[in-house]
């Protein structure tokens, strides 16, 4: 019984971590998953106790969105007024600088060193040259045959260790009632929050390294109590005797409240001006020269204005996966990686074959690459083996001093003769796609009905009404030097890779003549013959448009080429605008994406804030500056709102957990963030550290976020989500998904729903299923969860 109580608690303290994603699919998620069961604020208020971190805004950012007009006086005033709060907001401002949180002495630093030596050595993925013995025997074990040699364990003889981590554990337990498991492991967990997050990942993965190598909470937490006991340190963390200031969390929360919903009445008032303004599309025979599809990544809304100004164009939002549940085999390196949300179960495997007649042209293509990994290898090799180490580098270091002063003068060269030299095989390769079934892979593909359904979803989901002769599906990808957390700006809904494989995949199959047949006949969606779908990708670090066009007809020749001169333009109007330059723009996004000292290659999705779901009509003359995800959808062809409820299920799911991995890492660097990229180390090549030691890096880097060390970029608020729709039709969706609902009712997110069979007026989500009109949502708040005296409230702060 006692082991069983022992995993039972395991499990339950394991809400208190997240799960830190590896350099190489670096997913911006909600470090805080395991508490949106909670409201927001009983969760901040936990998880603070618990990881020793702040959880709002510092009061310098507060000051800085006041002082810019970010947060708007008369609804601040509002909010304090109704928290009996009367004095002026400098007065507050002043009260929240004045307040000094209290650093806590971290009593177990030595067992947390000991034990952050450990997991290095144990879940290195190849760049250590000599891994520990034992890895394959799993984590405890391999420690238990080494621990003896570690005079910092404890340990004098590998006999006196139990053999198994739960004996470990119960022996280390037996003077501890059941009662304080959870509170232990909850302790020992949070004490090392990214390492534990990691664990956590690689077991909900299950990756080949942990398949090879396991690792679990169970042999984490057996390793650490028992090192604990040898150096009679802490098992049951001690009474925190100290209180939350709960009259000084409210006033940060209060603050928050007011900057969330001064931006939120900003956009109503926008999207309200727009509904006014502008002119439904009537004209349904003006068919656009071409339509592109990007991802809803907030960095596409700057492309998407731009490619509409230089041309007949029409664009849409669309998650970057393009409704595809796949893996992707890569041809360089043969390697398998998840190319769709995270919360979503591939389905699919695509790899890459040739196309008609270039069957040769991969064998050669194949062969080059072969060549040139090999030649990779033979450098690691002799940089790395102790024969040839020392002379290795003596002979080469003075090529290798050329080759680093040239890539640091003249970057934006080499990354233009990079481009103009490197083959791609998407010019002679196409995807394939399989299913997987039970983790095999079924080779002689999918069924028609599936191909169908994948391609209707695509139309369903983003309103489409008819069709262009060029219709391209964009993915995006980003390129940067010298930048371990590269695969954080790629895309998200790929699970942090590029979107081009699963952008070609779906022109591939929207191509299909079987497909168009089956679309017409079953489903009433007609595609013109003279249609044609093409993969593409957007650069968002150079905003350039890459198209894989080499199973483009001739006849569209012509309008593939006046689109290419357009995309061009838009790439430099594009870049001056982000930039914020007249000139040489592309060249400087060049120079950026290759400069290996360049810590800001681009921002990322820095300032996200909204989630738009509507006809781009809404938002098309408007610029949002980057700062909402945009998913086309029109309710009026949404009979049955499964499209809508499909929407609400993934994307805007996906979008709150981006949205709060910027929100945490933005409010505490240190801990949720990744800290300064200028002491970031490397280790095992899944992660960073800080400096030769300590705790694994769970989000992003002070740069991703920070113009400067004080000065804000992104700005941390929750999401505001908007929905065109009827408002019945969002009601009863939430009604029939618990999970929705309880995000709302805990405040981890807002919902604004704009009801077009209500002359667009726009309803607020409030809790328990009630709805206000925005206009009285932006002036009010509801009372504070946890209500506190306000007149003692007010004395206090006096």
């Amino acid at each position: 019984m006692t082991q069983q109580h022992i995993l039972k608690s395991i499990d339950e303290a394991s809400m208190v971590i997240g799960k830190t994603w590896p350099l190489y699919s670096f997913v911006t998620s909600n470090p805080l998953s395991g508490y949106e069961k909670m409201p927001f604020i009983d969760a901040v208020n936990s998880a603070s106790k618990l990881l020793n971190t702040r959880m709002f805004p510092e009061a310098s950012l507060y000051r800085q969105a006041w002082e810019q007009g970010e947060i708007e006086e008369e609804l601040l005033l509002k909010l304090l007024k109704e928290n009996g709060l009367s004095k002026s907001p400098e007065f507050y401002l002043q009260q929240m600088e004045s307040h000094k949180r209290e650093e806590k002495i971290n009593m177990d630093h030595d067992l947390d060193r000991i034990m952050a030596k450990w997991l290095a050595a144990f879940m290195d993925e190849g760049l250590a040259e000599w891994e520990i013995p034992g890895k394959k025997e799993g984590f405890y074990k391999a420690w238990r045959m080494l621990a003896r040699y570690d005079e910092e364990s404890g340990v004098k003889n590998t006999s006196e260790l139990p053999k198994t981590s739960l004996e470990a554990l119960a022996h280390v337990l037996k003077d501890y009632s059941k009662e304080e498991y959870t509170k232990i492991f909850s302790y020992h967990l949070a004490a090392l929050p990214g390492w534990t997050g990691y664990i956590n990942y690689r077991n909900d993965s299950n990756s080949l390294w942990q398949q090879t190598y396991p690792i679990s909470l169970e042999d984490y937490l057996a390793v650490r109590l028992w090192i604990a006991q040898q150096l009679k340190g802490h098992i049951l963390p001690e009474n925190d005797r100290e209180e939350t200031d709960h009259r000084m969390v409210e006033l940060q929360y209060t603050w928050l409240k007011a900057w969330e919903r001064s931006w939120q009445k900003q956009l109503v008032k926008t999207l309200e001006k727009e509904c006014t303004t502008s002119e439904p599309f009537t004209n349904e025979e003006r068919i656009p020269d071409a339509q592109l599809v990007f991802c809803i990544d907030t960095r596409s809304e700057l492309i998407r204005r731009h490619v509409e100004s230089w041309g007949n164009y029409e664009t849409f939002g669309y998650a970057g996966f393009f409704g595809i549940a796949m893996d992707y085999k890569n041809l360089n390196d043969g390697l398998i990686r998840k190319s769709c949300p995270p919360i979503v179960s591939s389905a699919y495997e695509v790899s890459e074959i040739p196309q008609a007649n270039k069957g040769e042209q991969l064998l050669a293509y194949e062969k080059k690459n072969e060549i040139f990994r090999f030649g990779e290898y033979f450098l690691k090799r002799m940089k790395n083996m102790l024969p040839s180490a020392f002379g290795y580098v003596e002979g080469t270091g003075f090529y290798y001093g050329l080759s680093l002063l040239a890539r640091t003068l003249t970057p934006g060269y080499f990354y233009r003769l990079k481009i103009k030299n490197t083959s791609s095989y998407e010019a002679i390769c196409e995807p394939k796609i399989s299913g997987v079934d039970a983790h095999e892979v079924n080779v002689h593909g999918i069924s028609l009905d599936e191909k169908v359904a994948i391609v209707k979803s695509a139309f369903d989901l983003t309103g489409w009404k008819q069709f262009a002769p060029l219709v391209l599906f964009a993915g995006h990808g980003s390129h940067s030097a010298n930048n371990p957390f590269g695969s954080s700006l790629d895309c998200g809904a790929c699970a942090a890779s590029p979107g081009r494989h699963n952008a070609r995949m779906l022109a591939r199959l929207a191509n299909l003549p079987e497909v168009r047949i089956a679309l017409a006949n079953d489903h009433n969606l007609n595609i013109p013959e003279s249609t044609v779908f093409i993969g593409a990708e957007h650069n968002t670090t150079t905003d350039e448009i890459v198209i894989f066009d080499a199973e483009v007809p001739d006849s569209h020749q012509q309008q593939l080429q006046k689109l290419k001169s357009d995309l061009l333009k838009a790439q430099q109007t594009a870049t001056q605008d982000r930039l914020g330059i007249d000139k040489n723009s592309v060249a400087l996004a060049q120079y950026k994406a290759n400069n290996w000292g360049e810590t800001r290659p681009e921002w990322g999705l820095a300032k996200n804030a909204g989630f738009i779901v509507a006809p781009r009509a809404l938002t098309k003359n408007d610029n949002l500056n980057s700062r909402c995800f945009l998913h086309s959808y029109d309710w009026e062809l949404d009979a049955t709102g499964q499209a809508l409820e499909g929407i609400m299920q993934g994307p805007m799911v996906v979008t709150q957990w981006i949205n709060n991995h910027y929100y945490f890492s933005t409010v505490d660097n240190e801990i949720f963030g990744g800290g300064s990229k200028i002491t970031h180390n490397i280790t095992g090549k899944f992660g960073v550290i800080q400096g030769n030691g300590g705790d694994l890096k769970m989000g992003l880097p002070l740069q991703s976020l920070y113009q400067s060390d004080n000065e804000m970029y992104h700005q941390p608020l929750r999401l505001s989500v908007l929905i065109q729709a009827p408002l019945g039709r969002v009601t009863d969706i939430l009604s029939r998904n618990e999970n929705l609902k309880t995000l709302l009712d805990n405040e981890w997110i807002y919902l604004l729903v704009m009801d077009p069979l209500q002359s667009n007026d726009i309803m607020c989500y409030q809790k328990n299923m009630e709805w206000t009109p925005a206009n009285e949502q932006v002036a009010g708040q509801e009372n504070f969860h946890k209500k506190v005296d306000a007149e003692l409230l007010e004395g206090i702060l006096v």
